[in-house]
């Protein structure tokens, strides 16, 4: 069925008349009958006219004389150009013409806004795929590169993890014979100043071989931890408790800074949605992600705590998960010297540090915003204030359909 698409210098009730009306080929109406003879069709006086049976129409327009020409596509009508007069004046041999050469540029022009449509459906289409492409393939560099980074953690994890074996067994092993040696003197030499001297480098022995089994303890327990990250999920993109991966890592990076730096200490705040659930993504990068953050947030306070008097500064870093729907969002905050502004704007360049030479190397908030916003089309903004705080704020989509890329911001 064909409907009216336009009209002119007809009233509205004509044209709403019109709109409701389908007009099939046939004899009854100008449209049909231009449509079933495949040619420019007139009639001098409908109301003459026997066939014609559009009466209700011809009352609201008060047309008498009509003329249908065809919008001819490769011999096939698409429409009709229909002209009226209200008086009974047919139209010339040269009128007629006239009309049928506006219909032929009429469908050209129709034809070229099909045409254009199509391109531009279809470049838009081609560009949508152009942008998936580019979007899988930093995805497939970036875990590429994240999996050869797990493969050296893991290689470096094992080769330490052999001679700490030695330093452990041998340590408690020594604390053993320390105990055996002592036993040995009770028979042979008697209670005096020699012998108290002699408990005396026993007991200073035994007690650094303690510490000696108690801190390598505490290094094997982060070697397992750094092996159980290059191992874990390698490759995959799961669902994932996002909580639980934030509480695991504060407490990794808690521990991991207090064996490293003695008298290390800081108040950590946690603010957890119940809500949040899980998100499908990959846990070990985002662990390396959140350890990265947490251990920039110890490293921020502890400068600021060594430039202020003595107990008053309290250091303080404060994880927080919200729940946004489609989106959730990991919040790392800490109350530090905050970053100046022409450190912030370069802070996601790789190589780029503030640390001094040996503390840093410049490449963890790059691998970090990488695997944010090129691996898990997440986002990643920083708000500071210069001398009170810096937050980090990491929005993940809840599941790994989203093609999206932001851009970086912060």
């Amino acid at each position: 069925a064909h409907y009216p698409v336009a009209s002119y210098g007809f009233s509205q009730e004509f044209g709403d008349y019109l709109r409701n009306l389908p007009l099939e080929p046939g004899r009854g109406t100008i449209v049909g009958r231009t449509l079933l003879e495949v040619g420019p069709v007139q009639v001098a006086d409908v109301l003459g006219d026997p066939e014609y049976t559009m009466s209700e129409g011809q009352r609201l327009g008060g047309f008498r004389t009509v003329l249908g020409v065809p919008l001819l596509r490769e011999g096939s009508p698409i429409g009709v150009l229909a002209l009226t007069r209200s008086t009974v004046r047919p139209f010339t041999e040269k009128q007629v013409e006239l009309a049928s050469t506006f219909a032929d540029q009429a469908v050209i022009a129709i034809e070229n806004v099909r045409l254009f449509q199509e391109v531009q459906a279809r470049t838009e289409e081609l560009s949508r795929s152009l942008k998936d492409l580019r979007t899988a393939q930093d995805r497939l560099i970036q875990t590429e590169k994240l999996a050869s980074l797990g493969q050296l953690t893991a290689g470096i994890a094992h080769e330490i993890k052999n001679p700490l074996n030695f330093v452990n067994n041998f340590s408690a092993l020594s604390v053993e014979l320390i105990d055996e040696l002592q036993q040995t003197l009770d028979s042979t030499i008697p209670q005096g100043a020699a012998r108290a001297e002699v408990d005396e480098i026993a007991a200073v022995l035994r007690g650094n071989l303690e510490k000696i089994v108690q801190h390598g303890k505490r290094a094997d327990s982060i070697i397992k931890n750094m092996l159980l990250h290059s191992r874990q999920g390698a490759g995959e993109r799961r669902p994932t408790d996002i909580n639980a991966i934030v509480e695991e890592s504060l407490a990794l990076a808690y521990h991991g800074a207090r064996a490293e730096k003695q008298g290390f200490n800081i108040t950590l705040e946690k603010s957890f949605d119940r809500t949040v659930g899980e998100v499908a993504l990959y846990p070990q990068e985002i662990t390396r992600v959140l350890l990265n953050l947490i251990s920039n947030g110890f490293y921020a306070t502890s400068k600021r705590a060594a430039s202020q008097p003595l107990n008053s500064y309290e250091p303080t870093l404060a994880a927080m998960t919200r729940n946004l729907g489609e989106r959730v969002e990991i919040i790392i905050r800490d109350n530090g010297p905050g970053i100046s502004p022409d450190v912030k704007e370069k802070m996601f360049n790789p190589f780029f540090t503030t640390k001094p030479a040996g503390e840093g190397t410049g490449l963890g908030l790059s691998l970090s915003y990488d695997i944010i916003v090129k691996q898990h089309a997440g986002s990643i903004e920083v708000d500071t204030e210069v001398g009170h705080y810096t937050e980090f704020r990491i929005q993940l989509p809840r599941t790994a359909t989203a093609t999206e890329n932001p851009e970086r911001r912060s």
